[in-house]
């Protein structure tokens, strides 16, 4: 049973490894044959085959389904094996998600589909790297995997099945993906998780070396390739393929991932396949026992340990060494940080040059630069994931052993993910086959590693895995590690949301003070006990800590993003609406804050003392009600504001403007009448919508009609109104041509009430389109036309808001007129904030006194060239309103989306003249805002519209010392009129711990919240500094982040390994997403008001929406089961399957990519055409199909629009077609063509970063 012994198993290099068909494979080493062969094409590739049942290739995907092992990350890169491999698997690894579906046809269930999920714990990436060979086999090969190579002898299978049961303990990862994946599955979960989180922690170090030299230069080519043309065969599967060369080269630091594929056998061990399946797992026994130094991976160690945690497919060598001592180079772990790691690891794996197979043509690394790793790196990541180690406390401590092959590493982490509990990854190695005996949980890892020279061979054969891993490349090995690291074995954004989902199957109570809510991405109800729905209120941090000098040494930013009037789930009531009397709610004497639970009640219920300042404040008589034993009010719990953190008070006339009742509100359509407007459609599309959509207006009660008033004005460089008098028999038109000097030509007749002028109305909606079908006026005048609405309201003393549809540049003479400034020539220079600012002054002026009114405005764009957004922006920004943009209008095309965004705009619930007011217990108070809104002094946000879709970044800094036992609270105000004409005010309170330890802060903190933060403040940025200062300054506050806790709260470890903390790991990867975006690193071929247009939009999202845009959601449609979704897959081009077909989502964009070697029954059931070269890439809907597939597919694309705020057109794009070049741009974590780095590279560069600052 000693892992060293399976390692003769592994075939010599020149032998073809069992179960690795050599036939699937060789590709690999010519480099795939077809463009995309190593997507592993359609499904039918796959073939049910044996193996798959158990083995379930997309074991690795399942990895996310795995949520809870953040090795099961890693085990993505699992995937890649398939992916890479052989083209003939065909199994799209990269997209394994998907093609597990796919070709899951047999294995079906087991795919990585939900039921992976439910294995998650099994399906560490390890194991499944191990798996690797076991995955490759189902590739193409599944269904004769013991075909693969000339089956092992019968004395190798038992040498297997002995280590297996090595694993044995639990069962294999492996065993999962095979045969008999239900016991192997156990097993898989340790032996999964041990190897990767080794790597993981290796992986660092490579890292270092990566990011200082970006992966070969050939890297991003690839992905371009793929683009342009077919790139060399190798690469052109499809980036997919490439990313195995790269990977190698990548996972050099995780060649494991080759020597993964040795694991099969180990993974296997569980179930043990028949001999002839068992082929070469052998190899990969050692690392069964690996699996059980896990437990030691307890993650908490840093990755010196790491070797302990032997998760990790430590280098062979490293199972020599007694994981402890960062053993030589050769351990990853320990692996001296900067320089590659040493040779030895590969060769530990590889003892001398991979087999040729296993290597993958060259060109591949080079791709890899472009593209992640193959999955198959992935299951670096997940050692990495473990050896994070997280900060202690979350992490919790390690699980034994046993378990902690299983999630337990996890314990700490949320989901499943070792998550690096110290958030270690260094080279992550997957576990390499090589390794056999290494890993230190088997009994052999103390053993040299003998075993490892014969994986080398199994490696070979499994080369289709191989070419996932570095070391399978041809370079040197101690250079390969050093140059690529398996972007499975770095933390995955899938993983963490997927293991999140597990978790939160219970509704999320805000009862408990300091508890981090679920993240955005999981479906979860509230139940409000006492503090505001994270629907609401979102915290970057829920410990905050006690003293100034603990927050500015951490970095990490003290904010909230609060969503006032965020829509709730149809299974949440609504904030109550209480009634204090004509005295108005109870507030706090001194420092007025509205009555809540933080509120004490002494002397038998006749004082109250404040929660936030401490002063006592009398109870009014009408108020008054005695206490119970405890000290609270015998009626606690039947007021809304002494038991929820979230509720709204009526307010009184002396919350009211001018101390009277304000009127009802009132919506005036503003429509440019131009040549461009009419021409393109436009005006008729509005007119036309209107007649409709006025049915629509606001409304508090659903039987009643609406309060809302509508009053017509449309301009060219003049401008035209209407008087709509219920009275009249026909509309009249009233023009103004003296623009400089605005004012309402009529009072009576302007603002009506839709159901009484209705004839008048419709006739006029009727009239417009034909009274300018022939106009010849091309200039428009803009600041007018605001002033124009702002005067009607003034005129009616009434708040309200301005839909403005508007085409073109104001250059026509008038007040705020502009010109074309755009300038390629700034971009990149000190010059470039200027082109960020308005050009005027006239407009910020204008918008103080339309917020003065409680004048919101909404302006649709519909250019065809610069329009100067940063400066028509600035009243919309500023009033609390919105921008839509639709470049290059096309009624046919863009009209849909544009109808929709207008009808939720008109219908969506808004308040007006709101005023918001933060405040906070003493020792801390807000000090910045974003958002879309308007300060006059230091405190009070003034918002002329605030709808239920803005959110406002609040930032707290310490003003004092906070208290532990007190904790941190804050209450955020809203006073604002209904759209019934009702004063209110809402009230949302949050209470939040305080904690003099560190390693407490970086236990509770929200990494969504905090890129939502940062985003905000380096766009805010933008106006006062160069872009590249911006950019700079976000890299260096997240290394300080990251260092502080490396510093502070993490195990003692080596430099080479990149420590996380458990709940910040995805913090590289999501802030890479901001450095990438289109605002802080344009491409060529986006326009600066495409920048400004998204940098006005950005400033006032919520958590979720910010999110979905920086890490789009990529999911792959091979199988869809109604009431669940398909398990997304990391956006990078690897993981995309030739035969798949994918949905991405931005929250602005939705994308269809269709492979090019999709079954003809997927396309029939989609498009209702059975040829690829047949679908119309100009569809901006799919056909309405009466089959399940189609009608499912349609309901998603319906629950993604339902979830956004701004519809989403859908594109569909054919893989190597020209649009594919707009798609790819969201594939965030690969190279972008505007040179934004890949995650890998990233995190290479960030890991050096930290440590130059630590040093």
């Amino acid at each position: 049973m000693n892992v060293n012994q399976h390692t003769p198993m592994a075939s010599p290099y020149g032998q073809p490894q069992p179960g690795y068909g050599q036939p699937g494979y060789a590709p690999l080493d010519g480099g795939y044959p077809a463009p995309y062969a190593p997507y592993n094409g359609p499904a039918s590739a796959y073939q049910p085959g044996a193996p798959q049942q158990g083995y379930s290739p997309f074991t690795s995907f399942p990895s996310k389904a795995v949520a809870a092992n953040p090795v099961s990350d890693l085990s993505s890169p699992l995937d890649l094996g398939p992916t890479r491999g052989p083209p003939a698997s065909g199994a799209p690894p990269v997209s394994a998600p998907q093609p597990y579906n796919q070709y899951s046809q047999s294995q079906g269930d087991m795919q990585n589909g939900p039921p992976l999920m439910t294995q998650a714990p099994p399906r560490p990436a390890v194991s499944q790297p191990y798996s690797h060979g076991a995955v490759n086999l189902p590739g193409p090969p599944p269904s004769f995997p013991q075909h693969y190579g000339p089956p092992p002898s019968m004395q190798q299978v038992t040498n297997q099945m002995t280590g297996m049961q090595i694993a044995s303990g639990p069962p294999t990862p492996a065993g999962p993906g095979y045969a008999p994946p239900h016991s192997s599955q156990p097993p898989v979960s340790n032996a999964y998780s041990a190897a990767p989180p080794p790597s993981y922690t290796h992986a660092p170090p490579p890292v270092s070396s990566a990011p200082t030299q970006p992966p070969p230069p050939s890297g991003p080519a690839p992905s371009q390739q793929y683009y342009g043309g077919p790139p060399p065969p190798s690469q052109q599967s499809f980036n997919s393929s490439l990313p195995p060369t790269s990977q190698q080269q990548f996972t050099s630091p995780a060649p494991p991932p080759s020597s993964q594929q040795t694991f099969p056998p180990t993974s296997y061990s569980g179930p043990v396949p028949p001999p002839s399946q068992a082929p070469t797992p052998q190899v990969s026994q050692p690392q069964q026992p690996f699996p059980p130094a896990q437990p030691p991976y307890s993650s908490a160690p840093p990755p010196v340990s790491q070797p302990a945690f032997v998760s990790g497919p430590p280098p062979p060598a490293q199972g020599s060494f007694p994981h402890r001592a960062p053993p030589p180079s050769s351990q990853p772990g320990s692996f001296p940080p900067p320089g590659p790691p040493p040779t030895s690891l590969p060769s530990g794996q590889y003892p001398g040059p991979m087999p040729p197979q296993q290597q993958p043509p060259p060109p591949q690394p080079s791709p890899y630069h472009s593209g992640p790793p193959p999955p198959s790196s992935q299951m670096p990541p997940t050692s990495m994931a473990q050896s994070n180690h997280l900060p202690p406390g979350p992490q919790g401590p390690p699980g034994p052993p046993g378990s902690l092959q299983q999630h337990p590493p996890q314990p700490g982490m949320q989901g499943g993910f070792p998550p690096q509990q110290n958030g270690a990854f260094g080279q992550v190695r997957g576990p390499q086959p090589g390794y056999a005996g290494p890993y230190p949980g088997q009994p052999n890892y103390g053993a040299p590693a003998p075993a490892p020279a014969p994986a080398p061979p199994a490696q070979k054969r499994l080369d289709p895995d191989a070419i996932p891993s570095p070391q399978a490349s041809d370079m040197p090995a101690v250079q390969k590690s050093r140059h690529r690291i398996d972007p499975d074995a770095i933390p995955s954004p899938i993983q963490v949301i997927e293991d999140d989902k597990a978790k939160s199957t219970e509704p999320f109570t805000t009862g408990v003070r300091g508890q981090a809510p679920p993240l955005v991405t999981t479906n979860f109800q509230v139940k409000d006990q006492g503090n505001a729905s994270p629907r609401f209120v979102r915290c970057t941090a829920y410990n905050m800590p006690c003293t100034a000098d603990m927050a500015k040494q951490s970095q990490v930013p003290l904010a909230a993003v609060i969503k006032p009037l965020a829509t709730l789930p149809q299974d949440e009531s609504p904030p109550y609406l209480v009634d204090h009397g004509e005295g108005g709610p109870i507030r706090c004497n001194r420092c007025k804050a509205y009555m809540c639970p933080y509120m004490q009640f002494i002397e038998g219920g006749r004082r109250f003392q404040c929660g936030f300042c401490s002063c006592v404040t009398e109870v009014p008589p009408h108020y008054f009600q005695h206490l119970d034993h405890t000290g609270k009010r015998v009626d606690c719990y039947d007021r809304p504001e002494l038991s929820l953190g979230s509720y709204e008070f009526l307010a009184t006339v002396d919350y009211c403007k001018n101390n009277k009742l304000p009127q009802p509100p009132a919506f005036i359509f503003l429509i440019d009448v131009s040549y461009n407007a009419v021409k393109s459609g436009m005006v008729n599309i509005v007119c036309q919508e209107l007649k409709t959509l006025l049915d629509y207006l606001p409304r508090e009660n659903p039987e009643m009609d609406s309060m809302v008033r509508v009053g017509f004005v449309t301009y060219n460089k003049v401008l035209h109104f209407y008087n709509v008098k219920a009275s009249l028999a026909q509309p009249q038109m009233l023009v103004v041509s003296d623009v400089s000097d605005m004012f309402v030509p009529l009072l009576d007749g302007f603002l009506v009430n839709v159901n009484e002028s209705r004839l008048v109305i419709e006739s006029l909606l009727d009239q417009i389109p034909e009274m300018f079908a022939d106009t010849r006026e091309t200039e428009t005048v803009f600041g007018p036309v605001i002033q124009a609405g702002l005067e009607a309201l003034k005129a009616a003393d009434c708040a309200g808001k301005l839909f403005v549809f508007h085409t073109s540049l104001p250059i026509a003479e008038a007040p705020g007129k502009l010109k074309n400034r755009e300038d390629k020539k700034l971009i990149g220079t000190d010059k470039e904030k200027s082109l960020f600012q308005p050009q005027v002054g006239f407009y910020n002026t204008l918008a103080k006194e339309c917020v003065a009114q409680g004048c919101c405005v909404d302006l649709f764009l519909f250019p065809n060239q610069y329009v100067d957004v940063a400066t028509l922006g600035v009243v919309p920004v500023s009033t609390g309103g919105s921008v839509y943009k639709y470049t290059y209008f096309q009624a046919q095309t863009d009209k849909e989306r544009f109808l929709n965004d207008l009808r939720r705009d008109v219908q969506k619930l808004v308040g007006f003249d709101a005023v918001m007011r933060v405040r906070t217990s003493t020792g801390i108070r807000a000090t910045d805002f974003f958002g879309s809104f308007f300060m006059s002094n230091t405190t009070d946000v003034e918002l002329a519209g605030l709808d239920c879709d803005k959110a406002i970044t609040v930032e707290f800094k310490h003003d004092d010392k906070l208290s532990e036992e007190t904790g941190a609270l804050m209450q955020c105000a809203v006073l604002y009129t209904s759209c019934s004409g009702q004063r209110r005010l809402r009230v949302h309170n949050m209470a939040v711990n305080c904690c003099s330890q560190l390693a407490d802060l970086y236990r509770n903190c929200e990494t969504d919240t905090i890129i939502n933060f940062f985003s905000k403040y380096a766009f805010r940025g933008l106006l006062s500094n160069p872009t590249k200062a911006v950019r700079d300054t976000l890299v260096n506050q997240c290394a300080q982040i990251l260092a502080c806790y490396r510093k502070n709260c993490a195990s003692p470890s080596s430099a080479g390994q990149l420590i996380l903390p458990e709940c910040m790991k995805l913090l590289p990867v999501y802030l890479n997403c901001v450095l990438k975006s289109d605002v802080l690193l344009p491409g060529a071929d986006v326009s600066l008001d495409d920048r400004a247009y998204l940098r006005q939009l950005i400033s006032c999202m919520d958590v979720a929406e910010s999110h979905v845009f920086f890490y789009p959601r990529l999911l792959p449609l091979t199988k869809l089961e109604s009431g669940s979704l398909p398990v997304a897959v990391r956006d990078s081009e690897e993981r995309l399957s030739k035969g798949g077909v994918y949905i991405l989502e931005t929250g602005l964009h939705l994308f269809l990519w269709v492979g090019a070697s999709v079954q003809q029954e997927l396309l029939l059931n989609i498009f209702g055409t059975p040829s690829f070269s047949q679908i119309d890439p100009s569809m901006t809907s799919l056909p309405v199909l009466d089959n399940p597939f189609s009608e499912r597919l349609r309901e998603i694309i319906d629950s993604f629009r339902a979830q956004r705020s701004r519809y989403m057109k859908l594109m569909v794009v054919k893989q190597e077609d020209r649009t594919e070049l707009i798609f790819r741009h969201f594939l965030v974590e690969d190279k972008s063509a505007s040179g934004g780095a890949s995650y890998v590279d990233f995190l290479c560069h960030m890991h050096k970063e930290i440590r130059q600052l630590l040093s």
